[in-house]
């Protein structure tokens, strides 16, 4: 069995109950997108001229190593999950808004939180990252894999 496979396998066992697998499909991705979000507003200074002079910050170092940890995985599944960082750092990136990113990503954060955990009280089950944090990366491509099967793609 492959990485990639041990690792579905093992966070599938406390992800069974229906209920808890769609909380996990909407609030997974929300938790992905709005640590994207509470990391972005965390500048460095460095600017990048080649994002109009937008400064580095720590959102684009996180996604780099997320990236390769994927791709060590499965080609396939960091493709989808470099899309999906790539939506949430272009909404960052583009939103001009009256309130941060940070405090709205926060906000995300713990209502997904909130909801997730009642999702594994409903399973009966702790969430899988209390065994290994590992489990925090391995959510979302989980939610991805499952949504390139209803398409009939490989990973």
């Amino acid at each position: 069995m492959s990485k990639i496979e041990s690792l579905f396998s093992e966070y599938s066992e406390s992800h069974q109950n229906e209920t808890n697998q769609l909380i996990h499909w909407i609030f997974v991705p929300l938790i992905f997108l709005s640590v994207i979000g509470m990391l972005w507003d965390v500048k460095l200074p460095v600017e990048l001229d080649f994002m109009g002079g937008e400064p580095l910050n720590v959102s684009m170092i996180v996604a780099l190593l997320v990236f390769a940890y994927y791709l060590s995985l499965s080609f396939a599944i960091s493709v989808g999950m470099l899309v999906v960082t790539s939506i949430g750092m272009i909404a960052c990136y583009f939103y001009n808004g009256p309130i941060s990113v940070w405090i709205i990503s926060l906000g995300i954060f713990i209502v997904s939180w909130i909801f997730q955990l009642w999702g594994h009280k409903i399973e009966g089950k702790k969430p899988s990252f209390f065994k290994d944090l590992e489990f925090f990366l391995v959510g979302p491509m989980w939610i991805l894999a499952k949504f390139y099967n209803k398409l009939g793609i490989k990973y």
